[in-house]
């Protein structure tokens, strides 16, 4: 199609992910474009494509019919008001987590902001940065046992202008030192190892299997999260976890085990319970043990 106009090609690689089963195939297509010709596609449809960005696309596009995610191809993805980079060793941040930042700003509300943060399993440091946004006062500490996420997540703090209020530390969660955190985020696994085949291409292809499986209940990363957050908190301290379909009722039976109490649950844009916010179970804190805080 050498010569063609934008929305010729547009059309005819709309056409081509579709036949590949991908739903958003206009939208990719002009995004890859976009990225093959250095500028947006729109209002110039009607121009040409250079031969050399034809080039350019024709790469671009094999890579997404063969499933790989626009944001894995392009290397970056929005996030709340962030445009962050991505790596191998990162999850692809979905809008799904931008509930947990809504629920954090939520439960801040009529209490004091949070002035130390911690994000366990941070990725792309997503989860962070967004709150720090949020809570300019507060700093933060990421940690990830993949030193690729950590240097991402880096990376992206740098990008954002909160290199100095975000660290990130490579190491296992049971690795880290006491804390005093007034809040702590988590998107830890929690997909059943079983069902990892069965995910969209996208996700099972090309997310780090240590980032989605959890067990053959999908359960291993609450456990050890919930054993080790006493010792992470401070005194009123809040958690805020991202749940997978389903795990609402189950997570929260784990929580009050562990001596948490269920604060409650705030739903994303698909109706899905996906933000669990807990607090440890004590009565210093007789705002949190009222029924006037509700998300929706």
């Amino acid at each position: 199609m050498t010569g063609a106009a934008i929305d010729a090609v547009l059309r005819d690689a709309a056409r081509r992910l579709a036949g590949a089963g991908i739903d958003t195939g206009r939208l990719d297509a002009r995004l890859l474009l976009g990225a093959a010709l250095g500028r947006e596609v729109w209002p110039h449809e009607s121009a040409p494509v250079p031969a050399d960005a034809l080039e350019r696309f024709a790469g671009l596009l094999e890579r997404r019919l063969a499933r790989e995610p626009v944001s894995r191809i392009l290397g970056r993805r929005a996030f709340w008001t962030l445009d962050l980079r991505v790596g191998p060793d990162t999850l692809d941040p979905r809008p799904d987590s931008e509930t947990l930042v809504e629920a954090a700003v939520a439960a801040f509300a009529d209490r004091a902001p949070p002035r130390r943060i911690l994000d366990l399993g941070t990725g792309t440091g997503c989860l962070l940065l967004a709150v720090l946004t949020e809570f300019p006062q507060a700093v933060g500490l990421g940690v990830d046992r993949l030193p690729g996420a950590v240097e991402t997540a880096r990376e992206n703090a740098r990008l954002a202008g909160l290199q100095d209020r975000a660290e990130f530390l490579a190491a296992d969660w049971d690795e880290m030192p006491r804390d005093a955190a007034d809040l702590v985020l988590s998107n830890p696994p929690y997909i059943v190892d079983s069902a990892i085949a069965e995910l969209e291409p996208e996700v099972a292809r090309f997310d780090p299997h240590g980032a989605l499986a959890a067990g053959p209940d999908g359960l291993d990363a609450y456990r050890s999260l919930l054993g080790l957050l006493p010792r992470l908190l401070a005194p009123q301290g809040i958690v805020v976890l991202e749940l997978g379909l389903g795990q609402r009722q189950v997570v929260s039976a784990l929580a009050e085990g562990a001596n948490f109490t269920v604060w409650h649950a705030r739903r994303d844009l698909g109706g899905v319970e996906r933000a669990l916010v807990l607090k440890w179970n004590d009565t210093a804190d007789d705002y949190l043990n009222t029924n006037d805080f509700y998300l929706e």
